[in-house]
């Protein structure tokens, strides 16, 4: 009977829905004829029938205290089991479970019945109670009615507990869900950036950590992904955000001036230099200096630089006067600086002195989610420019975005879209206004429709007849320029249908 309760609990996540079965399991069990379970409401101290088996519905609607309420009440008080074995006796006989053992031997009439109140409970707090109505002959059969409809409860209590436990996560992830939702709402996205993957998310919450700092920091990545707008992000987030923000490419300054450019000069410093004029670093005094393609710097230049950012102090070109400057330096590159201090083309306190803080930003390869966003973007942006109104991307064109590697990242998207933009010639981008490299053989029809083995025999003939060429119709010699023994060689010509003699004097 127990298994079948068991089984009854965990039939339905709504107790209300199982306990009725389980009331009626007890009774085929033990031949009560009413029972029911009670549910205690602490805060107003009411017990309220939750469910009944053989119960009329007036006394569903009566008072408690109608059905044997000063026992349940009893029971749900004092968190112990009590029997009445025979509720036709005046006065009444309330034995506690402890009680009953202890007594000799019962009689009860047949013509009447036992109650029986055992309380629902987990720990020491009582949920409410599980009563029946027994028609117990003799002591031994009470106690054994009064171990079932016991164990019941228990099992009871350990479903409530379930669901209990079920409905407190139910509860937690709901909560979590709403934290987290808010947390996505109010969590920090640079308004220059475009981009909602995993990847970006990374490199926005990076931002957000080191933005209102002082922290040096160092973004990589391949060319062309953006690692300027990073930089202007950062600065922007910053504190220093009303201070100027100095972008400087070392690659793109001649070795001669990049000092000059960075720290500055005196007048007469060197040739044409007829007038002081103040550096980047000094133009950045107060904000943000970018300084993009670091690796490229000359490694006097390099010496000169660590010493502005471990002393915040520099001096012009010429010039013997110490000038302060609080600058935020950013660095980025596209090269591997660890090679490059392997070569000694990096120096090692530099690279420790810049690597405070390394932001990583994906190619787009690596964000492939965030490339239709991209490209919405670049053709509004494009299509304004040109007064030109693209109501729509078509799916072959969208097709050939997906499918490209992009080798040049962010850049190279802008640059075809805008190539795309100028090309279209309606309101609808086609995959014919893109540039040749993203083109598929599908959409130029050029599908090669040859076989594997028919493309390797045309390429080995093809590597044949070159060395044939260039020994000029001799076989031994060909065969030894493209490592094959002589005999090989007579099956591959013969293979082909070539005679080596038509080739003896070809240049």
């Amino acid at each position: 009977m127990l298994v079948g309760v068991s089984q009854s609990l965990q039939a339905s996540p709504n107790l209300k829905d199982v306990i009725q079965p389980v009331l009626e399991q007890l009774s085929d069990s033990l031949g009560l004829y009413r029972g029911t379970l009670r549910i205690l409401n602490r805060a107003s101290g009411e017990i309220i029938v939750e469910a009944d088996c053989g119960l009329m519905p007036e006394e569903m609607q009566a008072d408690p205290a109608q059905i044997d309420d000063e026992i349940i009440r009893k029971t749900a008080e004092v968190g112990t089991a009590f029997v009445v074995p025979d509720l036709c006796e005046k006065p009444l006989r309330i034995l506690s479970a402890e009680d009953l053992h202890a007594t000799a031997a019962i009689r009860i009439p047949s013509r009447t019945t036992a109650f029986l109140s055992v309380p629902i409970r987990q720990g020491a707090d009582v949920m409410g109670t599980l009563s029946v109505y027994s028609r117990s002959a003799n002591k031994s059969s009470l106690e054994a009615d009064l171990r079932l409809v016991t164990l019941t409860a228990q099992l009871i209590a350990q479903a409530v507990k379930l669901r209990q436990h079920a409905r407190e996560q139910v509860e937690y992830l709901r909560l979590e869900n709403e934290r987290l939702q808010e947390q996505l709402q109010n969590h920090f996205r640079p308004t220059n950036l475009i981009g909602n993957s995993r990847a970006m998310q990374t490199v926005y919450h990076s931002i957000e950590q080191v933005a209102d700092s002082k922290t040096t920091v160092l973004i990589r990545g391949e060319s062309g992904v953006g690692k300027e707008l990073v930089a202007s992000a950062i600065h922007l987030r910053s504190s220093r955000a009303n201070k100027p923000f100095v972008k400087i490419n070392c690659a793109a300054l001649p070795e001669s001036i990049v000092e000059s450019e960075l720290f500055g000069h005196e007048r007469g410093a060197f040739t044409g230099a007829i007038a002081m004029r103040k550096g980047r670093f000094e133009l950045a005094h107060g904000g943000t200096i970018f300084l993009d393609e670091i690796g490229e710097l000359p490694l006097p230049v390099q010496a000169k630089l660590l010493r502005v950012l471990q002393e915040r102090e520099l001096e012009r070109v010429g010039g013997s006067q110490t000038i302060r400057c609080d600058v935020r330096v950013i660095a980025a590159t596209n090269r591997s600086l660890e090679e490059f201090m392997e070569q000694n083309k990096f120096r090692l306190d530099l690279y420790y002195r810049l690597n405070v803080f390394p932001i990583y930003v994906p190619p787009l390869r690596e964000r492939k989610t965030d490339l239709l966003q991209l490209v919405d973007f670049f053709v509004e942006k494009y299509g304004a420019a040109n007064r030109k109104s693209i109501q729509r991307i078509s799916t072959q064109a969208i097709d050939m975005f997906m499918s490209y590697h992009w080798p040049g990242n962010v850049r190279e998207l802008e640059n075809c879209i805008e190539r795309a933009v100028l090309l279209c010639t309606d309101s609808v981008l086609h995959g014919y206004h893109l540039p040749a490299t993203l083109q598929t053989a599908e959409a130029t029809s050029t599908v090669s429709h040859s076989s594997l083995q028919a493309a390797i025999d045309g390429f080995e003939r093809e590597m044949i007849i070159e060395a044939l060429k260039n020994a000029h119709g001799n076989m031994a010699k060909a065969a030894r320029d493209l490592g094959l023994t002589e005999r090989i060689m007579g099956l591959r010509v013969k293979k082909h249908g070539l005679d080596s003699r038509t080739y003896r004097d070809v240049a």
